[in-house]
């Protein structure tokens, strides 16, 4: 028997188990690898869509189809799931050095009336200790199980929208972004971690008030910062209109949610963890027996990028607008998502932007470029580095020395490049050619 006689039942009941073991342990399990593709999108969650398929057909016949036992994707898998009424999303044309699937944009006002400034307090100011017995015994074990799995040490920043939002919110997903709005700025981002729906839960967060409405679909926050962005640039970004206000909930998607998210630099962990670039939640590692008994031992943790960095999102966004017949994204790789990768007449180039122009800043920009340039999808043909202001007679020599073109902010919209000797960058490319696949 083959994946066709998988029935929706089949599948939901593998969700669950997925769900259960974590997505780690689950692929471990069974053998198949992190979908690179195609994800099914189930209750907020994004599922592995071969592993799962595979899997399901278990509850068949007792035999769970192994990675090599069928072929997956859009002419297999996906007519499947689609036939059981399951919602599918597909890699973007082009889209073999993103992230595989697509990340939505929430614009939530947080900061308006009384009730919402409350809630900011009380959810977002300082997280809620959620294992806590008031909150824990309002949750399904499921929603326990995944909140534990993005925030082990029991206690998360939390978020929610009131039924009316029920479509709006149909679609969102961990990984999803979302700008906290107030007082004509984005006052917060945050990234999604677990979304669900459960009104008990929510009520005991944020008591509604007599006669008043619960929310109804909570989600945690992996990743939250502070900022203070205008709506002007916001807009700007997103294509909107200067003048508009955010009036209400948004969920923006496509290329629209892609340019605020680029423009702003935001860095989602999710994004890293597709990428290869971090460990995914709920990874365990093993160590050798003999090192299990030393008398101390080392943790070894993985480099962090920052979520989002305010001066050098301004920073970028100011030179991106000066640009002319040159198209400007991020690409995502097991070196972490790049700043800037632009595609015009001189060919290709990775800036890296850094807010200050202090030795430390300028050796992490080179040891950056020099990471993301091995992952580059195709021929790198300049490094730049961007500043605030011109560097030092040392800095600069520094990034001349490794064919790194610098380039510094002059006055308000005025940049200049100061480019690499050529000799310095012809020097440097096999250094820059791409890295063999894994």
């Amino acid at each position: 028997m083959g994946i066709d006689n998988v029935t929706r039942d089949h599948v939901l009941q593998t969700l669950a188990e997925y769900d259960d073991l974590g997505r780690q342990v689950f692929l471990a399990k069974y053998g198949f690898k992190a979908a690179r593709s195609y994800l099914i999108l189930h209750d907020g969650r994004r599922y592995d869509s071969k592993a799962i398929v595979g899997v399901a057909h278990r509850h068949v016949n007792g035999h769970a189809l192994g990675a090599s036992d069928f072929s997956g994707g859009a002419a297999t898998v996906v007519p499947v799931l689609a036939r059981l009424g399951f919602r599918v999303e597909g890699d973007r044309p082009g889209g073999t050095a993103e992230s595989s699937f697509e990340t939505r944009l929430l614009v939530s006002p947080a900061y308006g009336r009384a009730e919402s400034r409350q809630h900011w307090k009380d959810t977002l100011d300082q997280p809620v200790p959620f294992t806590e017995v008031k909150y824990a015994e309002t949750l399904t074990d499921a929603q326990l199980h995944r909140l534990k799995e993005y925030h082990p040490d029991g206690q998360a920043r939390f978020w929610g929208a009131k039924p009316g939002h029920d479509s709006k919110m149909a679609g969102v997903s961990s990984g999803d972004v979302v700008l906290f709005t107030g007082k004509n700025h984005v006052r917060a981002i945050g990234e999604i971690g677990a979304i669900f729906k459960n009104s008990s839960f929510a009520d005991e967060m944020w008591p509604p008030k007599q006669g008043g409405e619960s929310w109804h679909t909570v989600y945690s926050l992996r990743q939250f910062g502070l900022t203070e962005v205008p709506y002007t640039t916001l807009s700007a970004l997103l294509g909107y209109k200067s003048n508009f206000q955010y009036p209400g909930q948004l969920v923006i998607s496509g290329e629209r949610a892609r340019a605020g998210i680029d423009g702003l630099l935001i860095t989602t962990r999710t994004a890293l963890e597709d990428a290869g670039a971090v460990a995914p939640p709920g990874t365990v590692s093993e160590l050798p027996l003999e090192r299990q008994h030393t008398r101390s031992t080392t943790v070894e943790r993985a480099a962090q990028q920052v979520f989002f960095n305010r001066d050098e999102s301004a920073l970028v966004i100011e030179f991106c607008g000066t640009l002319t017949d040159t198209t400007a994204k991020r690409f995502a790789s097991a070196a972490g998502i790049c700043d800037i990768l632009l595609n015009g007449p001189e060919g290709q180039e990775i800036i890296e932007a850094k807010s200050r122009v202090e030795r430390s800043y300028v050796r992490e920009a080179l040891a950056q470029l020099l990471d993301y340039v091995r992952y580059a999808p195709g021929v790198v043909d300049r490094l730049g580095a961007l500043f605030p202001q011109p560097l030092a007679t040392k800095e600069r020599h520094l990034l001349h020395h490794y064919g790194i073109d610098i380039i510094h902010r002059v006055s308000p919209g005025v940049f200049e490049r100061a480019p690499a000797p050529d000799r310095a960058r012809a020097r440097m490319r096999s250094m820059w050619e791409p890295c063999e696949p894994n």
